[in-house]
């Protein structure tokens, strides 16, 4: 692969001031009705997708710079994860919070996409076909719904 004589470096915010930062996210999984059935029932052989779906979301946005090379290192002060059974599928929202010079947009898109790929790993055995793959199952809509930064008192 040829490259365009670019070097790859992390942004200096080292100038920025520091502000409240928030940011939330969302994205979804669309998953067999049976399937949701048994999430609504508690009845996932590996246990409570959501709790465990939350716990990896969170996990998630407090590692996005080892996941996201260029980006910074943040302070969390705080995240949550919440979940909605809408219909067909399961819609995650995030939301993130710090003080610091920089976004926290990839953090909750992390979150949001780390919770999603745990839902269907939870679930990926009431999901496969006779071949063993996923035609219906499918995550996406992954977004950034608000992003705010406020400059402090």
């Amino acid at each position: 692969m040829k490259t365009q004589g670019k070097t790859v470096k992390m942004v200096d915010i080292s100038s920025k001031e520091i502000v409240s930062r928030y940011a939330r996210a969302k994205g979804r999984i669309k998953l067999k009705k049976e399937t949701i059935k048994l999430i609504r029932e508690n009845k996932i052989e590996k246990g409570d997708v959501f709790s465990v779906s939350k716990t990896a979301g969170i996990l998630a946005a407090k590692n996005t710079p080892q996941i996201i090379p260029l980006c910074h290192p943040i302070p969390l002060e705080a995240v949550d994860v919440s979940f909605e059974i809408k219909g067909n599928f399961v819609e995650v929202t995030a939301e993130v919070r710090s003080t610091g010079k920089t976004g926290v947009e990839m953090e909750a898109l992390t979150a949001v996409s780390a919770s999603l790929l745990t839902v269907w790993d939870m679930v990926k055995k009431y999901e496969k076909d006779i071949e063993g793959n996923y035609p219906y199952t499918e995550i996406s809509n992954i977004r950034v719904i608000e992003k705010v930064k406020e400059k402090l008192e």
